[in-house]
């Protein structure tokens, strides 16, 4: 795909922001080994020794005009913090003829090199280097090809190897399958049922999952009664709803269409599935556009993790089925100097579920406090989400009384949040 005259006035558009700059990085496929294509970054706040640099999700999730509000928030909180585009992805999708990257550019290894080439064009020896979920990965992988750009890290909601798929199955299936915890033992009888009757698909699992870990058990349970008392309306759109937002190519905000692969081939998204029920590896395969087979993972962060010698604060939300505790423990268990943020109520993805919460605690980081960090857990854990995360989850609940009661009133509701 090349840019088109629209793309190319929203690309200019945000390219003239105060902040925004490019540099040159190899395209880097053999062949090619000459060419070279703009990547964009962005700055924000007053600028610091050691900036923070926010590592979002994916892959496929944009930085410069996605993360604008967080960037000029942190700058009010007093924070300098630097962005990258990825490769691939927004503002950094195309050559300079304004062809998409090729596919054999888009790898972790490139990305990891990107951040590092983004520090020496903003003349930062080191920063405090903040991942989420997919992020994660990047943060440690520049841990391990870079490990003096880093000041220190905080890994929200993350991954630490191709294995973790094994990790995911269990926690699902004991939380949602099993009934294992007090407060969804209960949900698991009816998700089974729904799972019997074949109304709860293993991608409806993976809403069910999310939205556990979003919204909590209560307002799950309300979904899935109405599921079983025949009232499906909500969940079809809700379910297109997340179909729209983690599948659609959404320019600037979302692009996972080009480095999609980069989960499949590198990290496992889409393991071989093992034949249990709620299998996560069956919805990635379901809902995949491209090839999924797993190829390797470019990291041993396992063998890595016990040499990375500076400060690690790790964020885990205990109703996060994506990127389970097992895995934040784990990863605490190897590093040499690191604290566990344990955060009962919360999902996935804790800067963006529950950003006054993830800023507080690179405030921590930064104040040389990390390990006062775990006794602050419970408090942390007590901060509401933002704005757009509470309407949405108030606007699940009202729609469910809302449909169980007079069905044509949902789509009221939903389009008054939508547009608010």
């Amino acid at each position: 795909m090349t840019m088109n005259a629209k793309r190319r006035k929203v690309h200019n558009r945000l390219a003239g922001l105060p902040g925004v700059r490019p540099v040159r990085r190899p395209v880097g496929v053999p062949g090619r080994e000459a060419e070279e294509f703009d990547l964009f970054y962005a700055r924000t706040g007053r600028k610091s020794e050691h900036p923070l640099v926010i590592i979002p999700g994916g892959p496929g999730a944009a930085s410069v005009a996605l993360y604008r509000g967080l960037r000029r928030r942190a700058a009010i909180d007093g924070l300098d913090v630097i962005m990258v585009e990825h490769r691939g992805v927004g503002m950094s999708r195309h050559d300079d003829a304004g062809a998409d990257l090729p596919p054999e550019a888009l790898t972790v290894d490139a990305a990891v090199d990107d951040i590092a080439a983004v520090l020496d064009d903003a003349h930062v020896e080191s920063a405090v280097v903040y991942g989420t979920s997919y992020g994660t990965y990047l943060a440690a992988g520049l841990g391990v090809r870079h490990p003096g750009r880093v000041h220190a890290m905080i890994l929200d909601s993350p991954l630490l190897s191709a294995d973790d798929i094994d990790v995911v199955r269990a926690a699902t299936r004991r939380v949602l399958w099993d009934g294992a915890d007090p407060e969804t033992a209960e949900l698991a009888k009816k998700v089974r049922r729904l799972v019997d009757d074949d109304v709860l698909t293993p991608v409806a699992a993976q809403l069910a999952a999310g939205v556990y870990g979003l919204a909590g058990p209560d307002v799950l349970r309300r979904q899935l009664d109405l599921l079983l008392t025949g009232h499906d309306w909500l969940w079809g759109a809700m379910g297109l709803g997340t179909r729209l937002l983690l599948h659609r190519k959404t320019p600037y905000h979302h692009e996972p269409d080009l480095v999609g692969r980069i989960g499949y081939r590198e990290l496992n998204y889409a393991a071989v599935p093992d034949g249990g029920p709620l299998d996560p590896a069956v919805a990635f395969r379901q809902t995949a556009t491209g090839e999924v087979d797993f190829v390797a993972e470019p990291y041993d962060l396992i063998a890595s993790m016990p040499g990375f010698a500076w400060p690690t604060a790790v964020i885990s939300g205990g109703r996060d089925l994506v990127t389970p505790r097992a895995v934040a423990q784990r990863i605490v268990s190897l590093l040499p100097d690191a604290a566990l943020v344990d955060l009962p109520t919360a999902g996935h993805s804790v800067i963006d579920t529950r950003e006054r919460t993830a800023l507080d605690v690179v405030k921590f980081v930064y104040a040389g406090k990390l390990h006062e960090l775990p006794s602050r857990s419970a408090q942390l854990d007590t901060e509401p989400g933002g704005i757009g995360v509470r309407l949405l989850v108030k606007a699940i609940g009202a729609a469910a009384v809302a449909e169980s009661a007079v069905p044509d009133v949902v789509p009221r509701v939903v389009r008054r949040v939508t547009t608010s």
